[in-house]
């Protein structure tokens, strides 16, 4: 089966995931979203999955001082995907999908159970 992972690839969450991947020697393609973006086609399939809400990386830097906190208030699923298109760096990561299964964020014991 098929692994897509999508993050940017510095981030720490995601040398994580790369370790844990590689010490299984299971092959994935990479979309960095911070170099190749997000399409808001993917986003909009991704918040259909999981919600939005998932999706955002509202702890994260980019959310926490990048965004005009006047973007970020009174958001609905449609302002957020645009948020998110805008300003990848906000998407959480990684994101990784497996057939029809998605994964939000690293956590070993849920990669281990869908890998």
């Amino acid at each position: 089966m098929k692994i897509k992972v999508y993050g940017i690839r510095n981030c720490d969450t995601m040398k994580k995931a790369f370790a844990w991947l590689d010490e299984r020697k299971l092959a994935y393609d990479f979309h960095d979203y911070k170099k190749e973006g997000a399409s808001a086609a993917k986003l909009k399939e991704w918040a259909a999955r999981v919600g939005w809400e998932k999706l955002a990386n509202t702890r994260g830097l980019t959310w926490r001082r990048t965004i005009p906190d006047a973007r970020k208030a009174g958001l609905t699923a449609a302002s957020a995907l645009a948020l998110l298109e805008a300003y990848p760096s906000a998407i959480r990561r990684p994101i990784v999908e497996i057939g029809t299964k998605m994964l939000v964020g690293f956590e070993p014991v849920e990669f281990e159970s869908a890998l």
